[in-house]
């Protein structure tokens, strides 16, 4: 049985706890929070479990196998960094750390400790999005000409970071899993209406060698709720609409097509319309799923979906979309990262 700690039970921290602690194969031995309300609050959720305030009984306890850290982002490279020194096994929440240079120090020490490191891309490990990445490396969509998405909401405003590192991670590591490519530059430009120089509103647009693009909309300050993804194929296109309840998936069997045989430029190219296609995804907790990733990781010593590496790729976006964001939407080149 893997023995876990959570540090860090805020909102989402406690969502963790939760599982760690209803997973039959897995020991939730501690909860770690500065805030000793919330470790009270957590009491009657996680019966049993030790709470503490002090992230040091978490590294010093030789039993304690791995550490999920859902601090503020900000603290995240010291935990990681103090969690892989004590040989611990370690899970952080998105985003991974806040500079590339960070995050190729924290792989190197995990590799150097022999170190499961994972990163919570939470929608990696979505069933739909399963689903559509067989669908797209089975080449059944063809070749993906652009992937849009949005994520906007009225919604919690962060003081801590803007909207581009609270709400892009989740987009730019789906994105970047399906097309299985890294983005030769990005753009990006927002605004700040609530609070001066956090950005409420941004707009990243991702380029690919191959000339894929990408475009992200995300926003706390909108009317709308909204979580959709939509890929654009030449054999086929699909939309990914995760507040839909049963109809998460719909696949459109539509293209534009080239004819070699045509008399005038309208019969150049062919528009096909095909059927609307709405398959059964049985669509489990994502979240417990990557848990159980987590732990099947820890137990087996294998490398996780969304490790190490996979979290440096998407920081790299988010540091470049940041310094597009202050370069008033300057695009910004990113080097490859393996």
């Amino acid at each position: 049985m893997v023995q876990v700690a959570v540090a860090g039970v805020g909102g989402w921290g406690k969502n963790l706890a939760r599982n760690y602690f209803q997973i039959p194969d897995c020991s939730l031995k501690f909860i770690c929070d500065l805030d000793q309300r919330k470790l009270d609050q957590m009491r009657g959720l996680v019966p049993g479990t030790r709470t503490t305030s002090r992230f040091e009984d978490l590294l010093k306890d030789p039993d304690l196998d791995a550490i999920v850290i859902a601090t503020p982002a900000s603290t995240h490279y010291a935990l990681c960094k103090a969690a892989l020194r004590a040989g611990k096994d370690v899970y952080v929440e998105k985003p991974f750390v806040l500079f590339a240079i960070q995050a190729q120090e924290l792989i190197k020490i995990a590799e150097d400790e022999r170190r499961i490191l994972m990163v919570g891309h939470l929608l990696l490990y979505h069933p739909v999005v399963g689903r559509i990445k067989q669908m797209v490396d089975s080449n059944e969509l063809g070749d993906i000409y652009y992937v849009y998405n949005q994520r906007v909401n009225l919604g919690t405003v962060r003081g801590d970071e803007n909207a581009l590192w609270s709400f892009a991670p989740h987009d730019i590591s789906v994105i970047l899993h399906l097309l299985g490519l890294d983005p030769t530059d990005v753009t990006a430009r927002g605004q700040s209406y609530l609070q001066p120089g956090i950005e409420d509103v941004v707009f990243v647009t991702l380029n690919f060698n191959q000339r894929s693009m990408a475009h992200i909309h995300i926003s706390w300050l909108d009317p709308h709720k909204i979580r959709k993804l939509t890929i654009v194929g030449s054999k086929k296109m699909v939309v990914f609409d995760d507040l839909e309840g049963t109809e998460k998936l719909r696949i459109y069997d539509k293209s534009a097509e080239h004819t070699t045989d045509y008399n005038t430029f309208a019969e150049y190219i062919t528009i096909r319309f095909g059927d609307i296609i709405i398959p059964h995804v049985k669509v489990d907790e994502p979240l417990r799923l990557e848990c159980q990733h987590f732990l099947d990781c820890v137990r087996e010593r294998r490398r996780p979906l969304s490790d190490g590496r996979d979290g440096l790729r998407v920081v790299k976006v988010l540091e470049a979309a940041q310094r597009s964001l202050e370069k008033n939407g300057a695009p910004v080149p990113i080097a490859p990262t393996f």
